[in-house]
């Protein structure tokens, strides 16, 4: 075989047609735009965590009202990966990446909507003496917050494997809201001044629970980008 290439073939290296060069900038674009996207995501749910632990309403409201750029590059994600299908018709390790792409920005803008959840019941909670000092949660918080930034990661690397770690910890997650969740029970059936301030604590876990839950959704996605296998709901088709 090799000596087939020492008979005079040329060697030149010939460019990439225009149209497939501009679409790989395009695809570049949808990259970059997704993890500018994450970025921001990223710096609602640490906020949301310090509005929380710092018992800071200031910080609550700056997360609240960033919630508006969020959606917009939702937006502005969501048209640019339309134009892409309908212009280019890519092919179909690109239109899994395009598919992805879909699928994660909704996963992202509901992870900011919920840390915006988060800063809603801080600032009612700052309203009133604190309940008691937070354990569960915390942990809850930052094992979220790290499960989304993993998925990311391994989005940018298209890495199954790193998917998957994020995914099995999911169970984890759920264990301990349920244990936050018994815990504030106990606070609300001895006393029923408490049950207010216990049921928004109890909503703040659930929140940073889905936030776990859509890192979940977006390392399926990745699996999908990188191997082409459907893992939803626990299938490995």
């Amino acid at each position: 075989m090799s000596g087939k290439w020492e008979v005079g073939l040329p060697t030149t290296h010939y460019p990439l047609p225009t149209d497939m060069r501009h679409f790989d900038r395009e695809i570049e674009h949808l990259k970059e735009l997704l993890l500018r996207m994450g970025a921001m995501v990223e710096d609602s749910i640490n906020e949301s965590i310090r509005a929380l632990l710092e018992r800071d309403s200031e910080i609550a409201e700056r997360v609240i009202a960033a919630d508006d750029a969020i959606d917009q590059m939702e937006l502005e994600i969501d048209q640019h990966t339309i134009e892409l299908i309908a212009k280019m018709q890519p092919a179909a390790i690109d239109l899994r990446f395009v598919a992805a792409a879909m699928k994660i920005t909704p996963e992202l803008e509901r992870i900011a909507d919920l840390a915006v959840d988060v800063c809603e019941r801080s600032i009612e909670l700052n309203r009133e003496p604190q309940l008691k000092p937070l354990i569960d949660i915390p942990r809850l918080a930052r094992m979220s917050q790290d499960m989304v930034r993993q998925a990311l990661d391994a989005f940018v690397r298209r890495d199954p494997g790193l998917a998957r770690t994020v995914i099995a910890r999911d169970d984890e997650v759920d264990r301990i809201t349920e244990q936050s969740f018994r815990e504030l029970l106990t606070y609300m059936l001895e006393d029923s001044r408490n049950i207010s301030r216990a049921i928004r604590l109890t909503f703040i876990g659930k929140y940073f629970e889905r936030i776990a839950d859509s890192a979940t959704n977006i390392c399926e996605m990745v699996v999908y980008l990188a191997e082409g296998k459907v893992i939803k709901h626990g299938n490995e088709s």
